[in-house]
């Protein structure tokens, strides 16, 4: 008896749930920093009190980081974490393949045919 995926994803799973093309970025670069922010922590052996301290935050913040509460977190507050604890952060964007053009997005939603242009 073989068992079929109910759904296979054609690329990225946050696309896949709905997220817009921004928030799946947002929710990525925030987990990634959470990432090596946590690993950081870990490598060093930090205690919560100790990283009261270190990243100047009141204690139930710290604990949301430490559980990985990745929505209770901003990305900005990230970057501050990332700072305290003297880490570079470095973003890196690229070009689409192919360039969506707004002719096509408009048409999608609307069914009318605007003025092609391209973004």
């Amino acid at each position: 008896m073989t068992s079929k995926p109910a759904h296979i994803t054609k690329g990225d799973v946050l696309d896949d749930l709905g997220f817009t093309r921004a928030e799946a970025s947002a929710l990525k670069i925030k987990a990634d920093l959470l990432d090596v922010i946590l690993r950081e922590i870990d490598k060093r052996g930090y205690t919560q009190r100790q990283l009261v301290d270190l990243l100047d935050e009141y204690q139930p913040s710290v604990s949301n980081l430490l559980q990985g509460k990745i929505a209770k977190v901003s990305i900005e507050k990230l970057l501050y974490y990332s700072g305290r604890l003297n880490l570079r952060v470095f973003l890196s964007t690229e070009a689409r393949k192919q360039p969506k053009t707004i002719y096509r997005a408009v048409l999608s939603r609307t069914g009318r045919k605007p003025a092609a242009a391209s973004v």
